[in-house]
């Protein structure tokens, strides 16, 4: 049910998978509902409302994303870096959250599903130094891109950028930027069977 589902609305965004990264992918919602009724994931219980609004949500970002090597900030229980990383196998990503459940979860969802391009973190982000920088910095955690930014600013490389998953735009918070921040992107995503905005923006920082 849940595979025939992801088929459909991955082919109607005209995203491509292998028949295993669909598993996974399935897999992955399997173990999200079945950890979230002792661990509370996600304020979303139904799997098929987790495919939309965890998995597809996620996945409309991958044709975006432009480099090898991302972390995934405030990720929660692996949402967007998971799905992306199974999109993606030639693409690292790190998932750093400060919530030890969370973390396992993760790391079991690494173990039992064999995903060997994500490696968890548990720290809050102001206090995590990567021995490498990154080419992309993931949220759909932070409130306010400006949070996002003062936050963050320590993980892009040089020319790395910023993705922040948003619903509504809010045209106050975007004008309102660090001066030293450009928005280069404003995507609008188009998630199946959901009726609500969704955006993608990529924010960079100007020499």
């Amino acid at each position: 049910m849940l595979y025939a589902q992801l088929n459909e609305y991955m082919a109607e965004v005209g995203l491509e998978a292998t028949e295993h990264q669909k598993k996974q992918l399935v897999d992955f919602v399997g173990m999200l509902n079945k950890w979230n009724k002792a661990f509370n994931l996600t304020s979303v219980r139904d799997p098929e409302q987790m495919l939309i609004r965890h998995i597809m949500d996620s996945l409309v970002v991958s044709p975006h994303l432009q480099g090898s090597r991302f972390i995934d900030v405030g990720t929660g229980p692996g949402l967007p870096g998971i799905p992306l990383a199974i999109l993606n196998p030639d693409k690292e990503f790190v998932l750093l959250d400060s919530l030890g459940k969370r973390i396992r979860f993760q790391k079991q969802v690494q173990f039992e599903l064999g995903i060997n391009n994500i490696s968890s973190v548990e720290s809050r982000v102001e206090a995590y130094e990567p021995e490498e920088l990154f080419d992309g910095v993931l949220s759909r955690a932070f409130a306010s891109i400006q949070d996002m930014l003062q936050w963050c600013q320590h993980l892009p490389k040089a020319d790395g950028c910023f993705y922040a998953l948003k619903g509504q735009l809010n045209e106050e918070e975007m004008a309102n930027l660090p001066s030293e921040f450009v928005i280069t992107d404003t995507v609008e995503l188009v998630v199946p069977k959901l009726e609500e905005q969704r955006h993608l923006l990529r924010v960079v920082k100007q020499d």
